[in-house]
């Protein structure tokens, strides 16, 4: 009975302490702890109503059992930042994790019977797990936490859950390990098992979403080469327009000295009128003072030019930025994209977008809006419109999402008198 509560208690406070280490905490460290800690008392007092009080009742194993459940799975979302299934399947993990403890712990004391080598093997192996599982697999555990742009984890939920009725029922329910010793090879495996099916699996989602970032980064950097490319076809046009300009210019100045002499004022005028509409049909537009940003911009104006969107661009965008500006950049072009996608369906419409950039030091501010035709679903989580191409699209807009977080900005996507507005905003 000693063994049981002491090994019980060891096991919640490993619990507790995974909680706290692998989700990221929605309140001040020493409010997360203490509510860590309030769980861990819960548990331990459940044990004594299992254990000592109604000690062989199987109904009182149950109705413990499920209570524990919800407590251990209910502080995970009360203390972590983000409630959804991605939290849900951490604390499901963290049962598994220290139930493999636990079961370390029931074989060993079936192998030595002694409670001291028991306890110090148990904790052993409790802490060994925390640290392997700290230094492989928190990092990836808190960046997928952090991104509001991931789809939910339901499926991978099923993981943890398999394995813990597994472990139930290999080890406690209906029959204990301690009934079937012969069952030991077989739970250790299970327990390996587990261990190397999570770390795969949190590898393989790694993995996956670096190469879909890989993915992006070459799209965009293929847009911004089009965009760079474009630029020169237009200077070296402009340039050669220019050199026309110079050489006639002594035909011009030669005609105006003649109609000066005749009196022709009026032919002046529209003379003059001529040459200025020349200069400025060579003149290079420069829509901000960031290169990348500007080159991006360029590139998708000339696509709306072709396409008869008119788009009204304002745009204040310095010369350096305070974040990344490849990836600003990168959201511009998402959102623009879609608009100008929007808008060159119409047949009717006035194909039209307005666009409005403001980056200082101390804010950015993007504001979008265009007409629409077809009704606009919005995500019931994200709040970002839904892409018509059905799932697996809508990447852009999550790229988007996860700048805005990374930032620490606010998205805002509404429908007003037929105009789909969409802004971003952050200071910085």
């Amino acid at each position: 009975m000693y063994y049981k509560n002491i090994s019980y208690t060891v096991s919640h406070a490993f619990l507790m302490l995974f909680m706290y280490l692998f989700l990221v905490h929605r309140y001040p460290k020493a409010k997360t702890a203490g509510i860590c800690f309030s769980s861990f008392l819960s548990l331990c007092i459940s044990d004594c109503l299992k254990l000592n009080i109604y000690q062989g009742s199987r109904i009182c194993y149950a109705v413990v059992t499920v209570f524990q459940i919800l407590v251990t799975q209910l502080t995970g979302l009360l203390i972590s930042r983000k409630r959804d299934s991605r939290v849900l399947f951490m604390g499901l993990s963290a049962s598994n994790y220290v139930i493999a403890g636990s079961i370390t712990a029931t074989i060993l004391y079936i192998w030595t019977e002694n409670m001291f080598i028991t306890m110090a093997g148990s904790i052993v192996v409790h802490a060994g797990i925390l640290v392997i599982l700290y230094f492989r697999i928190r990092d990836i555990c808190l960046c997928y936490q952090d991104r509001d742009s991931v789809k939910g984890w339901w499926e991978l939920c099923l993981i943890p859950v398999f394995f813990y009725c597994g472990f139930s029922s290999l080890v406690y329910f209906p029959y204990t390990l301690d009934d079937n010793p012969q069952n030991i090879p077989g739970v250790i495996l299970f327990i390996l098992t587990m261990f190397v099916s999570y770390v795969v699996v949190l590898r393989y989602l790694q993995s996956e979403s670096e190469r879909a970032g890989i993915y992006w980064k070459n799209v965009f950097f293929s847009s911004y080469i089009k965009g760079l490319e474009g630029q020169y076809f237009l200077v070296e046009q402009s340039e050669r327009n220019l050199k026309i300009l110079r050489h006639d210019m002594r035909h011009y100045f030669s005609m105006i000295n003649s109609l000066l002499e005749q009196g022709e004022y009026d032919e002046i005028g529209k003379l003059i009128e001529h040459v200025n509409a020349i200069s400025d049909e060579n003149k290079i537009i420069k829509y901000c003072d960031n290169l990348i940003t500007n080159s991006i911009v360029s590139h998708l104006l000339e696509r709306a030019h072709k396409s008869g969107v008119h788009v009204q661009m304002e745009a204040a965008v310095p010369k350096e930025l305070p974040f990344n500006e490849y990836e600003f950049a990168a959201v511009i072009a998402n959102l623009l994209e879609n608009a100008i996608r929007c808008a060159e369906k119409f047949e009717v419409k006035e194909k039209c977008v307005q666009v409005k950039i403001d980056c200082t030091a101390d804010h950015v501010l993007i504001h979008i809006q265009n007409e629409y035709e077809k009704e606009i679903l919005f995500d019931e989580q994200t709040g970002l419109p839904q892409s018509e191409a059905g799932h697996g699209h809508g990447i852009g807009m999550q790229s988007v999402q996860a700048f805005s977080d990374k930032i620490g900005g606010n998205i805002g996507c509404y429908c007003e008198a037929g105009i789909f507005h969409m802004m971003l905003f952050a200071k910085i």
